[in-house]
């Protein structure tokens, strides 16, 4: 028994030793590592550019009243289509005491002026049929009679329009009437009935009654930073994505670029617009949110390979292409000359064709 223990020992023993002996060996021995390689491809390499904006009517009109009072009657509500003449509110007018007094006196100035001159007229037309004054008198005195009548008729209309705002010789242009000035949608009504409302003068802006836009005229409004700005032009198409519509994909084409930049959050940013396409923009809604993908350069069937596996050291870039692979893989570094990059792979000039093998990540170390 004491012989069978002895014998387990030593088996043990050398175990251990030949166990140790393997792991040295195996840290001694100088680590290699495994490459994956990659072949340049034919492909095309295009550049893109996203400006952030949204989307904006060309013509948003803002409707105001031509007389200051009370909205008594709204026709219309946000999402309505209007056409150009369209009533859109009635205003009860609410007239000023000294324009309404003085209205009042025009018109007992008129009809004091009125009776004497029908006075005059009514004597000089029994003179003149008596044949005591010339028919050239009764003629003065009778055109001063029909002016005096105008002048009280315009007197009574004059008070009528200061008092509520319409003209008993063209009811259908009143001032009361706020009508639309363009065709559009209606994107907003921002009184209510009963809300008053000022006219527009040189000290006031007025109060706005409705907003109005063309909404088959739309355009893109959006940011682009200043180190790309130079790349644009006008005339150049875009395609806009839209975070509310992602399956609506409209085009566009740049037809302004701001001359002078602004500055914001520390750099400087350019203002960009561009008409959308009319068949394109059936669906969008003034204020969506949306991007707007520009090509800046574009070249097809060129050489490129994966951005990841350049080097770059200064104005200089390299890759490493495969030498050997029989004795392990060896690489050498060679200079290439590259041209455009869409972010992924990047065109490759010279240095290298197809043919050649080049590296790429690390698969593994042994």
């Amino acid at each position: 028994m004491k012989k069978f223990f002895k014998i387990l020992l030593w088996v043990i023993i050398g175990i251990l030793f030949v166990g140790t002996f393997v792991f040295l060996y195996r840290n001694s021995r100088p680590e290699e590592t495994v490459y994956a390689t990659v072949k340049p491809k034919t492909g095309n390499i295009e550049r893109n550019t996203v400006l952030t904006g949204k989307i904006e009517p060309r013509d948003e009109i803002d409707i105001k009243p031509q007389i200051s009072g009370i909205i008594t009657e709204i026709n219309v509500q946000p999402g309505d289509m209007v056409r150009k003449g369209d009533i859109i509110a009635k205003i009860k007018v609410i007239p000023e005491a000294s324009a309404l007094s003085s209205a009042q006196s025009r018109i007992e100035s008129a009809q004091i002026a009125l009776d004497d001159a029908r006075s005059k007229y009514e004597r000089n037309k029994t003179l003149y049929d008596k044949k005591i004054i010339s028919k050239e008198e009764f003629e003065t005195s009778e055109t001063t009679f029909h002016q005096a009548e105008r002048e009280l008729d315009a007197a009574r209309d004059a008070y009528a329009i200061v008092r509520e705002g319409v003209s008993k010789y063209n009811a259908s242009e009143s001032n009361t009437l706020v009508r639309a000035t363009i065709d559009g949608l209606i994107l907003d009504v921002p009184v209510k009935v009963g809300s008053s409302v000022i006219q527009a003068n040189t000290f006031n802006d007025g109060t706005t009654v409705a907003t109005i836009a063309d909404m088959n005229n739309l355009i893109f409004k959006g940011k682009v930073d200043e180190t790309e700005v130079g790349q644009l032009a006008v005339g150049m198409p875009m395609t806009i994505t839209i975070g509310a519509l992602p399956h609506l994909h409209p085009t566009a084409v740049i037809e302004y670029i701001a001359p002078k930049g602004t500055e914001e959050n520390g750099a400087n940013t350019f203002e960009i617009k561009a008409a959308l396409a009319v068949e394109s923009a059936s669906e969008l809604r003034s204020g969506y949110s949306a991007n707007a993908t520009v090509t800046i350069s574009k070249n097809d069937g060129v050489l490129t390979v994966p951005e990841g596996i350049v080097t770059f050291s200064g104005d200089s870039t390299f890759v490493y292409v495969l030498t050997d692979s029989v004795n392990g893989q060896q690489f050498e570094r060679r200079p290439i000359t590259v041209g455009n990059s869409d972010g992924i792979n990047i065109e490759v000039i010279s240095g290298v064709d197809s043919t050649a093998i080049l590296r790429g990540d690390i698969i593994k170390h042994n």
